[in-house]
């Protein structure tokens, strides 16, 4: 086996072993939350998604630099700028 053929595999081994665990990594993960009236104002807030709590703010939907899944709108909000 040539040189290059081995490297190639090395190669092609490494990015389906990490590669796959990087994308499962970067994916938000997401808790459904039902519909519901908001009893401060009385405005009803209707069923959808959000990112799963966490300690970071990086993977928020809302943040610049993610997209929501389910909208398809970007983020706006700087994570530098929440405070928690």
């Amino acid at each position: 086996m040539s040189m290059k053929k081995i490297i190639s595999s090395i190669l092609l081994a490494y990015f389906l072993f990490f590669g796959v665990g990087f994308v499962n990594f970067a994916q938000a993960k997401t808790t459904s939350v039902r519909g519901y009236v908001k009893k401060s104002t009385g405005t009803y807030i209707a069923p959808h998604f959000k990112t799963s709590p966490n300690k970071t703010k990086f993977d928020n939907f809302s943040t610049k630099g993610n997209v929501n899944p389910y909208t398809g709108k970007k983020g706006y909000i700087s994570p530098y700028k929440l405070k928690w």
